[in-house]
């Protein structure tokens, strides 16, 4: 599996007449060779040719002892990492560089001359991640099944009038029972006027009555991660914030159903905001459509107006449009789909019915 996904990127990488490649995001060497490895601010490198000669350049303060498929140059505090690098690569030859790599090790390496000219490896990995195998769809539909779970918990907290900042305390106790490995991002719980800001950032405020709800959680489980939104309603909704709710459920609706294979990223945007506009409320969703998601909760790519790419088989991303009235209700439905041929999978199952809980 790992030598499959290896396999897919050097192709791409011959294809771009890029014969070397080093690789220093975390994420991805995790993808390559299975191994997650958090080295802070000291140099780790995957370093993939097209010749087959690939090495893992780590501190020795990270012992590795299981085989990764690659081998092994150890350096330590007292050396200079990358000049060990750069007498193992080959410095006439272009070298892509991976786009999280601190340019205080970059410049260096350009100094030593550690190829012959710089560019931009980064999208070929991310691009081979966009589309996951049959293990990772696995993974994702096992995590986004303890997501419904642990939405469920959580709405049946609220009648319990706990304070954002308290519900996800309790939300990473959720996720610690469920044997989870935290959350996959800071989750955001927020209440009534709160609910009117996309990215809240929890507070002291309590629950009232009339208020929306907005629940967007995720957990990473076996390294994939979670993420969905439901939003419901604390013992009454209003006539109004019940029609915001509808509008954002249908557009959240023609958003999946947009969803095939070849079909352009922008479509399936445009098949939400569409919709919303009609409806009078356009500019209250105020974000893209949705975000790739896997290993990390935001992969590259994204559903947005911008976005030209069309859809391939295997690919998961989020659906959650949004309206958002300032100072009075926001309301954000979400769900992970996976492309299949003719469609999508949609990964999260919690109802979408309005919900009021007393």
């Amino acid at each position: 599996m790992l030598k499959e996904r290896l396999n897919k990127v050097l192709k791409i990488m011959a294809k771009e007449k890029i014969p070397q490649m080093i690789v220093s995001d975390p994420a991805a060497i995790f993808y390559l060779t299975g191994k997650w490895i958090l080295s802070g601010e000291r140099m780790l490198v995957l370093y993939i040719n097209l010749d087959g000669q690939n090495k893992l350049f780590i501190n020795e303060l990270f012992p590795i002892n299981e085989d990764l498929g690659v081998e092994k140059i150890w350096f330590n505090d007292t050396q200079s990492p990358v000049e060990i690098l750069a007498k193992n690569i080959d410095k006439d030859a272009p070298m892509g560089i991976d786009k999280n790599w601190p340019a205080h090790f970059l410049i260096k390496l350009m100094k030593l001359k550690g190829g012959s000219t710089f560019v931009n490896g980064s999208e070929i990995l991310d691009r081979v991640r966009m589309c996951k195998d049959e293990n990772e769809k696995d993974l994702m539909r096992a995590a986004s099944k303890l997501n419904d779970t642990a939405v469920d918990k959580m709405i049946k907290l609220i009648p319990k009038k706990y304070s954002e900042k308290k519900m996800g305390k309790l939300l990473s106790d959720i996720w610690d029972d469920m044997g989870t490995q935290g959350h996959s991002f800071d989750p955001i719980i927020g209440y009534g006027a709160n609910a009117a800001d996309p990215h809240h950032e929890m507070d002291e405020s309590k629950v009232k009555e009339g208020d929306s709800i907005v629940i967007d959680i995720g957990c990473k489980k076996d390294s994939y991660c979670s993420d969905m939104t439901r939003t419901v309603f604390y013992k009454t909704v209003s006539d109004h914030s019940r029609e915001v709710y509808n509008i954002v459920k249908e557009a959240n609706k023609r958003g999946i159903e947009k969803v095939k294979e070849g079909v352009r990223f922008c479509d399936i945007d445009a098949a939400a905001r569409d919709y919303i506009t009609e409806k009078g409320y356009g500019k209250y969703f105020t974000h893209r459509l949705g975000h790739s998601i896997g290993i990390e909760v935001h992969d590259f790519g994204d559903v947005s107006a911008a976005n030209t790419d069309k859809v391939q088989v295997g690919q998961i991303f989020s659906i959650e449009p949004g309206i958002y009235l300032p100072g009075d209700v926001g309301v954000r439905i979400e769900d992970l789909v996976i492309v299949t041929k003719d469609g999508c999978e949609v990964l999260n199952h919690y109802t979408k019915d309005l919900i009021i809980v007393e």
